[in-house]
């Protein structure tokens, strides 16, 4: 007996009908947005994730050199694919991109709930617009996205805040910051105690005190007051630009899900602009669910031309958590529509029957084990099967089918040569 590996995830019949309706739900509503579904390869040279972040990251990744001697690895993420793609074909795109895919991603890292090392995102982005409106459609099929879910806005909240804030605060202390480190201190405060936190952004190179008065402008200060402590261009236009995006969100009908959140900061580097993360509107769910932003200067890193972009990726596996504490989680239990049961030599017309069904889009299944009218039964009530439809030797040679609703346990009889007839959907009462 084998067993499964740390991190993966078996996903059997009941899960995955569930899990099915949520990436459709997702897929549905980014089509409704005009994106278009792109398909992308499960391995990339492990370089282009070393030149985005560094050598370290390889300690995160499934990296190992194939049998033609290249240093290759599982994707951990999407973005950095996608603007390879933009790159390859940037001359023969219309812009703005509007692309999206779903599919799953691999890191090696610890594992824990909602926190995967095989884990499945949806992917939803714009490439080629730099305008408030293209944030702005990305957070509203966000929240598109999770209305479609069943979810409300008492149900959760998008934290928005602007990468440049937090870089140009920094920028405007004293000290000899470590940009980098600071926002990734940031990106853990929720996780850490207070002092902690603190400490890591004396880490980066901040004061004691710095550290305190960053801590607290972020806390607990307005965009105004933000923009009066920098003193700077930089600080102003980033206020600046959050503030459009929020106008342009509220006018798409996303405005009331997002909050400014100053302390959201996205751990990535590439992020430049406008991030969000989404919540738990109740805390229980105690991680960022899922987050995207604006980064506007990747495409140009794999050799392109400038080229901003935008975008979010809900994980399913935080999402589900968020839908199965507010009670929305789609039904895992099986459904069958039609179960045809054989009973003696009858397999030429029950075929016919099942394959009638089957063409009006139905569910449909029949016998396959040579089993006894008790056991297929068992099996057609094991499965919910709403209707059985019992072809039986006796009953043909009357000309007939037994119609079963199995909720009920009622049953009536119905002539062979009609049924299904020109019927879509055959129940017990068409013929009661």
């Amino acid at each position: 007996m084998y067993d499964r590996l740390k991190g993966f995830r078996d996903f059997y019949p009941g899960e995955m009908r569930a899990r099915r309706q949520v990436t459709d739900a997702l897929e549905r509503v980014a089509r409704r947005y005009g994106f278009r579904e792109v398909g992308t390869p499960a391995l990339e040279r492990t370089e282009m994730y070393v030149d985005k972040s560094g050598e370290e990251i390889v300690e995160e990744l499934y990296a190992f050199r194939d049998k033609g001697d290249r240093e290759v690895t599982l994707t951990p993420e999407l973005t950095p694919t996608v603007a390879r793609m933009v790159v390859a074909r940037e001359q023969e795109l219309s812009k703005p991109i509007k692309w999206f895919s779903t599919r799953p991603f691999w890191r090696y890292e610890q594992v824990q709930q909602g926190r995967f090392r095989e884990f499945y995102q949806t992917n939803v982005d714009v490439f080629g617009s730099a305008e408030p409106e293209a944030d702005a459609e990305v957070l509203a099929y966000a929240a598109d996205a999770m209305v479609e879910l069943g979810l409300t806005g008492e149900e959760f909240e998008f934290r928005v805040s602007h990468r440049d804030i937090l870089g140009g605060l920094l920028a405007s202390m004293e000290a000899d910051v470590d940009v980098r480190a600071a926002i990734r201190a940031v990106d853990k405060a929720d996780k850490l105690e207070r002092g902690a936190y603190l400490d890591l952004l004396v880490d980066a190179g901040l004061t004691v005190e710095e550290a305190r008065t960053f801590d607290d402008l972020l806390a607990g200060s307005s965009l105004d007051d933000v923009v009066a402590f920098a003193g700077t261009d930089r600080v102003e236009a980033a206020v600046e630009n959050l503030r459009a995006v929020l106008d342009a969100a509220a006018d798409v009908g996303a405005g009331e899900f997002c909050d400014v959140h100053l302390e959201t900061a996205r751990g990535l580097d590439y992020y430049t602009g406008v991030v969000f993360e989404c919540f738990d509107a109740t805390g229980e769910v105690g991680r960022s669910v899922f987050g995207g932003g604006r980064y506007d200067d990747l495409i140009e890193s794999f050799g392109g031309r400038s080229t901003p972009a935008v975008g979010v990726a809900p994980g399913h596996a935080t999402l589900g958590l968020l839908c199965q504490r507010a009670g929305v989680w789609p039904d895992e239990r099986l459904s069958t529509d039609y179960y045809v049961l054989r009973v003696g030599d009858t397999r030429a017309e029950a075929a016919r029957i099942a394959r009638a069904l089957r063409e009006r889009g139905h569910v449909v299944e029949t016998d396959l084990a040579d089993r006894g009218f008790g056991a297929q039964l068992s099996y057609a009530d094991g499965v919910n099967a709403e209707t059985v439809v019992v072809v039986g030797e006796r009953d043909l040679e009357n000309g007939e089918v037994t119609v079963k609703e199995m909720a009920s346990g009622d049953q009536t009889t119905a002539p062979v040569d009609d049924f299904p007839g020109d019927r879509d959907r055959p129940t017990y009462d068409d013929y009661a």
